[in-house]
C-alpha cells in the first residue's frame, strides 16, 4: 500500500519517520508522482495541501492531517466529501504547549511584565511576590492540549478552571461547559489560556463583550488560532489597561503585517506561531497505528467530525 505526502517544510524528517514506523509502505511526494500512481493511492498525509492536491486521487480512503488543527484543511475547495479526515491528537505538541503556557503564567505571576517596563524606565522597585492562590488560571478548551497544560500547571498551586463545549470532570479543576456558563468562567480568569479549535461556533468567541467579562487586570495567552479573538477589541482592552498583558502566538493574518500594533505594544509579547510543532516521530507512529486499525476494520483515533470542525 502506498502513501502520498506533503509536509510543512523539509520532508526529510517525515520520510525518516515513515521509514521507521511504516517501512513496508511506499511513499510518494506530492508533485513528483504520475497520474496513474495518484489514482491508486489510498492514504494522504497532508499539511495545508495546495489547491490541486486532491486532483486525480480517485482511490483515496483516508486523509491524515499532520497537526491538531484542521480548520485550513476543512476549507479546502476540493476536499473529498466522503473520505474520513484524521487529525494528530498530540504528536508531541502537548508538552511543548504546556511549557509555553507555563512561561506565560509565570511571566504574569512573578510580575516580569512589570519588571521589563521598569527596566526600560531605569526604575529600581520590587513589585513583590503574591501567593499562587492569588493567580487564577483558566483554560479555554479541554482537549489533549488543554489537559496537558493543566498537568503542567497543577504542581504550582494556581487555582485552575476550564471550559469546554460539554462538561468534563477533572480532579482539582473547576469545570464549566456550554455557552451559558462562559461568562461565569471568564469572570474567574486572572490568566486566560486559549486552546480551542477554530470552528464556525468559536470564531470571534472572545468578542469585545466577552473580553470585558475578564477581571480587571487579567492577562490573555492565545496558543490556538488568532480568529478566536477579536483583535481590535483586544487592542482596546490593552490600551485602556483593562487587560494587563497578552502573550500571543497566533493571529488573524499570518505572518503578522509589519505595521500591526501588536509588534510594538508595551503590553504584548508575540511569537510567530511557534508555541509547538508536530514532531514527525510521534505523529507518524500515531498515523501508522490508525492505518493498521483502519485496515482491520477498527475505529481510528482522532477522526474529525466535519460538522463540529474538529
Amino acid at each position: 500500500m502506498t502513501l502520498l505526502l506533503t509536509t510543512p517544510g523539509d520532508p526529510a524528517p517525515w520520510l525518516k519517520a515513515l521509514k521507521t514506523h511504516m517501512p513496508q509502505r511506499k511513499v510518494h511526494l506530492w508533485g513528483q508522482t504520475d497520474a496513474a500512481t495518484l489514482a491508486q493511492i489510498p492514504y494522504a498525509l497532508v499539511w495545508r495541501p495546495p489547491a490541486d492536491f486532491f486532483d486525480g486521487l480517485a482511490g483515496l480512503k483516508a486523509i491524515f492531517n499532520l497537526g491538531a488543527g484542521v480548520d485550513a484543511l476543512l476549507t479546502h475547495p476540493a476536499l473529498p466529501a466522503n473520505v474520513p479526515i484524521v487529525r494528530i491528537v498530540d504528536g508531541g505538541m502537548a508538552a511543548q504547549m504546556a511549557d509555553y503556557a507555563l512561561y506565560g503564567v509565570l511571566h504574569v505571576h512573578r510580575h516580569f511584565d512589570t519588571l521589563a517596563d521598569q527596566q526600560k524606565r531605569c526604575v529600581w522597585a520590587d513589585p513583590g511576590i503574591c501567593e499562587p492562590a492569588e493567580t487564577r488560571v483558566g483554560i479555554l478548551g479541554l482537549g489533549a492540549l488543554g489537559l496537558g497544560v493543566i498537568e503542567k500547571l497543577r504542581p504550582f498551586g494556581f487555582p485552575l478552571s476550564g471550559w469546554s463545549r460539554s462538561l468534563r470532570a477533572i480532579e482539582g479543576v473547576q469545570t464549566y461547559a456550554g455557552a451559558e456558563s462562559l461568562p461565569a468562567f471568564l469572570a474567574t480568569c486572572d490568566v486566560l489560556i486559549v486552546l480551542l479549535p477554530l470552528t464556525d461556533d468559536t470564531r470571534n468567541l472572545l468578542s469585545a463583550e466577552r473580553l470585558a467579562l475578564l477581571p480587571e487586570g487579567a492577562s490573555l495567552i492565545n496558543l490556538a488560532r488568532g480568529a478566536l479573538v477579536d483583535e481590535a477589541a483586544l487592542l482596546d482592552r490593552l490600551n485602556s489597561g483593562a487587560l494587563r498583558f497578552a502573550l500571543l502566538d497566533v493571529f488573524h493574518t499570518e505572518p503578522l503585517p509589519q505595521d500591526h500594533p501588536f509588534w510594538s505594544h508595551s503590553r504584548v509579547i508575540l511569537t510567530p506561531h511557534a508555541s509547538a510543532a508536530t514532531l514527525p516521530g510521534p505523529a507518524i507512529a500515531q498515523i501508522a497505528a490508525n492505518i493498521a486499525a483502519f485496515e482491520r476494520g477498527e475505529p481510528m483515533v482522532g477522526v474529525v467530525d466535519r460538522a463540529r470542525g474538529y
